[in-house]
C-alpha cells in the first residue's frame, strides 16, 4: 500500500491487515497454546470478547492464569486494546470531520487531543514519512563523525610476568588473541582455560575515535573522551548480542524469528554508555550491511542514526519515545538494530520499540521503574555486567600514562588504587579527582545520617532487588552477577562498593537493625565478607549458623609445644550455644555505663585499631571462656604483652566485674585466615617491649600468662564455607 497525503485514516493505522480483534477465540488458543483452553461453547466467541472478560470463557482459573502471563498473550492482548483505540478515534475523527492524512495534518490540536496517543503518534509518523521520507537536512548530518566510530584505532595493554613498575605493556592494534567464552546456560561466561601458555595477558582493549562515542556528542558539560575501553566484560556482551543477531539472520530462524531484546543492567558509572554502549555500536557498524543496515542510538534527548548504506550519522533531538522514524525505516524494509542508553533514572522507552524486524538492547542502571514495562512487553532477556576488576582499572591507569616513564605509571595506579579501596572499582569517580572527593563525601554522609527506617533499606545488600525503592543502594552498592539454580539465567546481587563502606555499612546496620533482620543480611552476604576480605566485619559471619558448622571441625590447634596437652575448643565443643545476637561496643570517650557479660553475644567494637582481637564472645563453659576472633592476613600474627594488657584495660571499661570474673576466665584466640593465604603453623608469641607505663616485670608476666594459659587455633576460611545464596 503506498502512502500519500490524500490516504484514508483508517488505511494508515490499519494498514489494510487482518484485524486481530476479529479473531477467534479457539483460533488463537489452538494457534498459540496447542488448543489450550479451547471449550467448544466458545467457537463464536471473538479475541476482542475475550479479552474484556478472560474468566468467562476460560473458567480453569490454572489453565487461564498460566495463558495470561505468557509472552503470546500479553503480545496479543496490547494488538487488540491498540485496534479497539484505532477503532474507536476514527469513529471521533470522522464526527470532527477528519478522514484523510491530510485532513489530520490540518486539523486543530483540540481535535488531536481527543484520540489516544498511540493514534496521534501513529498518524503523526506517517505524516511526516510523507512529508519527508528519508531526507535528512544537511544540517542534521554529523561529518565525519560515522568514519570516525567505524574508523576507530585499535590499542590495547598486556600483563608482562617480571615486568617493571606495574607489569603491563601498551600495544599497538588489535591483540593477537583476544578472550574466549563458553556458553553458560543461555548466555555466556569468559572462557579461562583457553589462554594459551606463555603468551602474554591480556587485560584490556582501547578503541580510540577522533572525534569521540555518541554518549559526549552534542552534550553540553559532558567530558568527552576519544578512548573507549573494552575488558573482558564489555566483549561478553558484544558476543552475547552478536549470539542473538547470528541466530537471527540464519536460515533455520524462518521469516517470522525476530532478535532477542535485551536490557543491560549495571551500576552507574561503569562504563555501560562509555564503553559498552561505544563499543556495540562499533561492532554493529562492522557487521554485514547487507544484513544489517541501520543503527540508531538514544540517549538522554538525543538519538542519532547510523546509515550503513550512505555511511551518514544523523541527530535528531527531542523525546527519544517519539520513534516514529524507526517506525518507517522498518516499514520501509529496513534492518536495524537500536542501542538505548537509559542515561536518568526516571529515563523510559518507548513500548513501540524495537519495530517489527528490529534488535534493541537497553542499557540501565538497576532502576525497575525505568524498563519493567518494556521488558514485560518485548521478553527482553537480561544481561548483568560486573565492575571492572582490579587487573582492567591498573591496565586503564597504564594507558592513561603511557608516554609517561613505568614509574610514574606505578605511581598513578597506586594513587587510583586508593581511591578505588574507597569507593570501588567505579571509573566515572577513580580517575576524577573532584569527582571522587564529592562522591566519597556522599557515601560516607549516606551512611553517617541513616536513620532506623532509612536502614531498612540496607538489607537489600546481598539480594538482587532494583534501587527504586532502596535508594541508598546508589551510593553504596555495585551490581553482581549471580546464577541461578540451574545456572540458565544470570541475574544481579547488589554487594557493597567496597569493603571500605561495606565495613562502615555494617556497623551502622549493627547499631539500628533489629537483630532478626541483620542476622539476615549477614547470611546473605557471607560469602562475600569471607571471598572479598573484608577484614574485621568478616567476624559477623560468625552469627551464620551455617558457617560456623562448616568451619568448626577444622579448627587446628596451635600448641607453644607438643607436649601441651591438647584442648578442643570452645566454639565446636559448644557449638549448640553460638552467638546468634551482637553488641557493638562504642570507643571508650562514647562509652558511660558499664555492662554485664552475656554468653552467647558476639562483641564487636567501633574502634578500628582495637587491640589483639576484631571480635570475641563468652562461652558458658567451666570456668567461662573468652573466645577472641582475629582476622589474619600474614603467616604469623604476634603480639606484645602492652598489647594484651591494653585489651583487658578495655574489658575492665566495658564490663561490670571484670576483675573478678577475668581471674577464673579461660582464653581461646581463633586467628582467622583466607584459604589463599599462607597457613599459620607456629604458636602466635606474645613478645616483651620496654613500654614506659607498664614494669618490665609485669610486661612478664603477661608474657608467662600467653603462653601458660591462652590456647590458640587457626582455621582457614573460603567462599565455599558459607554457599551462596540465590
Amino acid at each position: 500500500m503506498k502512502f500519500t497525503i490524500s490516504i484514508n485514516i483508517e488505511d494508515v493505522l490499519f494498514r489494510g491487515e487482518f484485524r486481530y480483534r476479529e479473531m477467534k477465540l479457539n483460533d488463537f488458543l489452538l494457534l498459540r497454546f496447542g488448543g489450550k483452553g479451547v471449550v467448544a461453547t466458545n467457537r463464536s466467541v471473538l479475541l476482542e470478547e475475550f479479552f474484556k472478560e478472560p474468566a468467562r470463557y476460560i473458567r480453569d482459573a490454572e489453565v487461564l492464569n498460566e495463558i495470561k502471563t505468557s509472552y503470546p498473550y500479553l503480545r496479543m492482548e496490547w494488538i487488540v486494546k491498540e485496534e479497539m483505540f484505532f477503532e474507536e478515534d476514527v469513529k471521533k475523527l470522522h464526527y470532527n470531520h477528519v478522514s484523510t492524512l491530510l485532513g489530520w495534518s490540518l486539523a486543530t490540536p483540540e481535535v488531536k487531543e481527543i484520540v489516544h496517543w498511540i493514534t496521534k503518534q501513529s498518524l503523526d509518523a506517517f505524516l511526516e514519512d510523507v512529508r519527508n521520507p528519508m531526507r535528512m537536512s544537511a544540517s542534521n548530518i554529523l561529518k565525519g563523525f560515522y568514519e570516525s566510530v567505524y574508523n576507530a584505532r585499535w590499542s590495547h595493554v598486556v600483563e608482562v610476568p617480571g615486568g617493571e613498575g606495574t607489569g603491563m605493556e601498551v600495544k599497538k592494534g588489535r591483540p593477537p588473541q583476544q578472550w574466549t567464552y563458553k556458553k553458560f546456560g543461555r548466555t555466556l561466561e569468559k572462557d579461562d582455560g583457553a589462554q594459551q601458555s606463555g603468551a602474554a595477558r591480556l587485560r584490556l582493549m582501547v578503541l580510540t575515535s577522533d572525534k569521540a562515542w555518541p554518549y559526549s556528542w552534542n552534550r553540553k558539560g559532558v567530558e568527552s573522551t576519544r578512548d573507549c575501553y573494552v575488558n573482558c566484560e564489555v566483549e561478553r556482551v558484544w558476543q552475547i548480542v552478536k549470539g542473538d543477531l547470528t541466530k537471527w539472520f540464519s536460515t533455520h530462524g524462518g521469516t517470522d524469528f525476530e532478535p532477542k531484546r535485551r536490557v543491560l543492567i549495571g551500576t552507574p558509572g561503569i562504563g555501560k554508555s562509555m564503553a559498552a554502549g561505544s563499543y556495540l555500536l562499533y561492532q554493529l557498524l562492522q557487521y554485514d550491511a547487507e544484513k544489517l543496515q541501520m543503527v540508531v542510538y538514544f540517549i538522554a534527548d538525543r538519538t542519532f542514526l547510523f546509515d550503513k548504506t550512505s555511511r551518514t550519522v544523523s541527530t535528531y533531538k527531542g523525546d527519544p519515545s517519539n520513534a516514529s522514524f524507526v517506525r518507517s525505516l522498518s516499514d520501509r524494509g529496513m534492518k536495524g538494530y537500536i542501542i538505548h542508553d537509559l542515561a536518568e533514572p526516571d529515563d523510559a522507552p518507548s513500548g513501540y520499540l524495537p519495530p517489527r524486524g528490529w534488535g534493541m538492547v537497553l542499557l540501565s542502571p538497576p532502576f525497575e521503574r525505568n524498563y519493567k514495562e518494556w521488558v514485560k512487553r518485548s521478553d527482553a532477556k537480561t544481561i548483568v555486567m560486573d565492575c571492572p576488576g582490579e587487573s582492567d582499572v591498573k591496565a586503564m591507569c597504564v594507558w592513561m600514562r603511557r608516554h609517561q616513564p613505568v614509574r610514574e605509571q606505578a605511581e598513578y595506579w597506586k594513587v587510583v588504587k586508593s581511591q578505588m579501596d574507597e569507593v570501588g572499582p567505579i571509573p566515572r569517580y577513580i580517575f576524577d579527582e573532584r569527582k571522587y572527593d564529592n562522591w566519597v563525601q556522599r557515601c560516607h554522609k549516606t551512611v553517617d545520617e541513616a536513620t532506623s527506617s532509612v536502614i531498612l533499606q540496607y538489607s537489600g545488600l546481598g539480594l538482587g532487588g532494583y534501587w527504586d525503592r532502596m535508594k541508598v543502594l546508589y551510593w553504596l552498592a555495585r551490581v553482581v552477577r549471580v546464577r541461578g539454580g540451574d545456572s540458565s539465567c544470570e541475574f544481579f546481587s547488589n554487594l557493597p562498593l567496597s569493603a571500605h563502606l561495606g565495613n562502615k555499612t555494617l556497623f551502622k546496620s549493627a547499631k539500628l537493625m533489629q537483630q532478626r533482620g541483620f542476622n539476615l543480611l549477614i547470611s546473605w552476604l557471607t560469602d562475600y565478607l569471607i571471598s572479598e576480605n573484608f577484614g574485621r566485619c568478616t567476624v559477623f559471619a560468625f552469627l551464620n549458623g551455617s558457617f560456623v558448622s562448616a568451619i568448626e571441625r577444622r579448627l587446628r590447634e596451635l600448641r607453644p609445644s607438643p607436649q601441651r596437652q591438647s584442648h578442643r575448643c570452645a566454639l565446636a565443643v559448644y557449638s549448640q550455644e553460638l552467638s546468634t545476637r551482637h553488641h557493638v561496643l562504642p570507643p571508650l570517650e562514647h562509652f558511660s555505663e558499664r555492662i554485664d557479660v552475656e554468653c552467647g553475644v558476639l562483641y564487636v567494637t567501633e574502634v578500628e585499631n582495637f587491640p589483639l582481637v576484631d571480635g570475641f564472645f563468652f562461652v558458658k563453659s567451666n570456668p567461662m571462656t573468652l573466645v577472641g576472633l582475629r582476622m589474619a592476613a600474614a603467616g604469623g600474627h604476634h603480639t606484645t604483652a602492652s598489647t594484651v594488657r591494653q585489651f583487658t584495660e578495655y574489658l575492665a571499661a566495658y564490663f561490670n566485674g571484670w576483675e573478678e570474673l577475668s581471674r577464673k576466665l579461660s582464653w581461646e584466640i581463633i586467628y582467622v585466615q583466607q584459604a589463599d593465604s599462607t597457613p599459620m603453623n607456629d604458636w602466635q608469641g606474645c613478645d616483651v617491649v620496654n613500654s614506659d607505663d607498664v614494669s618490665k616485670k609485669e610486661n612478664q608476666k603477661i608474657a608467662a600468662f600467653w603462653k601458660e594459659k591462652v590456647r590458640q587455633y587457626q582455621v582457614s576460611i573460603s567462599s565455599r564455607d558459607a554457599p551462596r545464596r540465590v
